[in-house]
């Protein structure tokens, strides 16, 4: 039935639709109900791929659904991380950590970048979360199907060529704000990222790290200018010119997204 021949206001009122910024477990059920009764999936989401400097990094969330049912409970309150401010996402980490199935953390430095490609990076960065998964317990566990947030699927050749099992790949445009284990997988990446940009800035004070995150604010590039690059810079970017707009998985790896585009990503 469609919204016009639905019914009056008041019926709308009672069946309101879920805020756009709350994910659920839809895609993870239906991803689910393609494989078996007892399934792992797997959240998958990526922060700094338009960074200048420092690493891009994946982060992984597993939730188990068992007979049609998602038995791990996340906590209250996981959003994309773009939605929630530093402290909400801090907040979020430990109990993410415990409730989960798993989680899992994958790294790429700035050189490694430089070598491959910021395409590559992402994949590889992906592996090594899923290689990274590990229980509250601290046991490994391989997935039985993976979420994905983005448009092309990057990650089925890799697994096979990787040594993990060639499990499904869900791929979906905004999966973190959507899917429920790819929002906690977002908030994971992004503070482990935001950490490590924040420990860098210690050798390194001109580039204001702390608080730019390695991305390509003003007073960053300015200090590029003065003080030239530093190891945690991708060398091979455009560091100090005009950024060029692009999209994940089609933009030239020698060049940079305005932060302002990525959102911090």
């Amino acid at each position: 039935m469609s919204p016009r021949t639905a019914a009056g206001p008041a019926a709308r009122r009672t069946a309101a639709p879920r805020a756009a910024t709350e994910p659920s477990f839809d895609v993870e059920l239906e991803v689910a109900r393609a494989i078996g009764p007892d399934v792992l999936v797997v959240g998958l989401d990526e922060v700094g791929r338009g960074a200048l400097a420092g690493p891009v990094t994946v982060g992984a969330c597993a939730v188990r659904v068992l007979e049609g049912q998602v038995v791990t409970a996340l906590p209250e309150g996981v959003r994309d991380s773009k939605a929630l401010t530093a402290r909400r996402r801090e907040a979020l980490v430990a109990p993410i950590a415990v409730a989960a199935a798993a989680t899992g953390i994958g790294w790429v430095p700035a050189q490694e970048i430089d070598r491959i490609g910021i395409s590559a990076a992402l994949t590889e960065a992906a592996l090594r979360a899923l290689e990274d998964l590990r229980t509250p317990e601290g046991d490994g566990v391989l997935p039985d199907a993976v979420i994905i947030d983005g448009s092309v699927d990057v990650l089925s050749g890799a697994l096979r060529g990787r040594g993990l099992p060639p499990v499904p790949v869900t791929v979906r445009v905004k999966a973190d704000r959507d899917c429920r284990s790819v929002a906690a997988a977002s908030v994971l990446a992004k503070v482990a990222r935001d950490a490590r940009m924040t420990q860098l800035h210690a050798s390194a004070p001109q580039y204001a790290w702390d608080s730019n995150k390695g991305y390509g604010a003003a007073v960053h590039r300015d200090a590029i200018t003065e003080h030239g690059i530093h190891a945690e810079h991708r060398a091979s970017w455009n560091l100090t010119g005009t950024p060029s707009a692009g999209v994940l998985w089609e933009i030239d790896p020698r060049r940079s997204i305005p932060a302002e585009q990525e959102g911090h990503r």
